[in-house]
């Protein structure tokens, strides 16, 4: 099989995370004295002089390489497209099941990072993290314009849509700060944590915190629009460590302007790496960073493991983990991916 891999360069400051070309999550030895042939790309460019003979692509949230319906059509041998991470919108889903390429993820691999950001997100909004850490930078010393707008988390109603494996933790994570939580997911109403099922549009209504969970799908794409927003409770907080979207681009500056959420923390965006002059870079009420709060030096090695083990079962001819899948050899589409919300 030809496996193609993309990761970043090797940079002074990513030397030591093991999704770049240098180490590449180990697959060089992984792989050798095997009749396999890897190579190794630092550009998304680059994957169009291999798609004619490629059977593996292997893409990391860091350098994605995007398979869209042009390039599906132009890659005959192509079965398999893993996510060294989680998340699938760099692959066009429609496409792969078209042409039975299976699509999986390292489930599991960054939901303990993620869930732990999640709530870091939440204390530094609420505590109005910002404008301490701009006084302690530019010399001020404004107690009350801080103060007066940071809040305790305790008794706060925080809302959760998507309540999957960490929105589940992000409940757990929360419930010894004593706060009020509720959800929002399809698939999942009953639950033992603590948190109240609750339909869409009450989540919005009644939630001070809501944490956008839930995967990027047709229905959730710019979900939360300018009406959206606007119909949060307000003064309420949103933070979105899904994808960036499902927050319509341009309409969360305006919210944010017109004084009516008090804050909002994530770190994705549309489209990533997000350029210089992204609206979100300098809108008030902010507390943005870049995509890599699934990242951690412990979710990378989770990675790197279950990459080996999808790659192990593709050439041994085994199922992938259910969990793992999001479009199966049979063309089906994973749940999470397919219902509406």
């Amino acid at each position: 099989m030809k496996i193609v891999a993309v990761f970043p360069g090797v940079q002074e400051e990513n030397k030591n995370q093991l999704l770049n070309t240098e180490h590449a999550i180990d697959l060089p030895s992984f792989l050798k004295n095997t009749d396999h042939e890897l190579v190794i790309l630092d550009s998304d460019d680059d994957v169009d002089e291999h798609l004619s003979d490629m059977d593996v692509i292997i893409s990391s949230p860091f350098l994605p390489a995007y398979i869209t319906k042009e390039r599906v059509k132009k890659a005959p041998n192509l079965k398999l497209a893993i996510t060294a991470g989680v998340g699938s919108d760099h692959v066009d889903l429609e496409a792969a099941v078209e042409h039975n390429i299976e699509v999986v993820e390292i489930t599991g691999s960054n939901q303990v990072s993620v869930a732990e950001q999640v709530v870091m997100n939440m204390l530094i909004l609420l505590r109005n993290f910002q404008e301490g850490h701009r006084q302690a930078i530019e010399g001020e010393w404004n107690l009350p314009k801080v103060g007066n707008h940071a809040h305790d988390i305790e008794g706060k109603t925080i809302g959760i849509f998507g309540f999957g494996r960490i929105g589940q933790l992000v409940a757990e994570r929360l419930a010894p700060f004593n706060v009020n939580l509720q959800h929002n997911d399809p698939n999942v109403k009953e639950t033992t944590l603590g948190s109240k099922y609750v339909t869409f549009d009450e989540l919005i209504e009644t939630s001070d915190v809501i944490s956008i969970l839930t995967p990027l799908t047709n229905e959730t794409a710019n979900l939360f629009d300018y009406d959206r927003l606007m119909a949060m409770k307000e003064g309420a907080y949103l933070v979105n460590t899904a994808r960036g979207g499902i927050v319509k681009r341009d309409d969360l500056p305006k919210v944010l302007e017109s004084g009516h959420l008090s804050g909002y923390a994530g770190d994705v965006w549309y489209p990533q790496p997000a350029p210089k002059d992204h609206p979100w870079r300098s809108m008030p009420s902010q507390a943005m960073t870049i995509h890599y709060s699934g990242m951690t030096l412990e979710a990378q090695k989770r990675i790197e493991d279950g990459v080996k083990d999808i790659l192990t079962r593709e050439f041994e001819g085994r199922d992938m983990r259910p969990q793992d899948v999001i479009v199966g050899r049979d063309g089906g589409l994973s749940k999470s991916y397919s219902t509406k919300n």
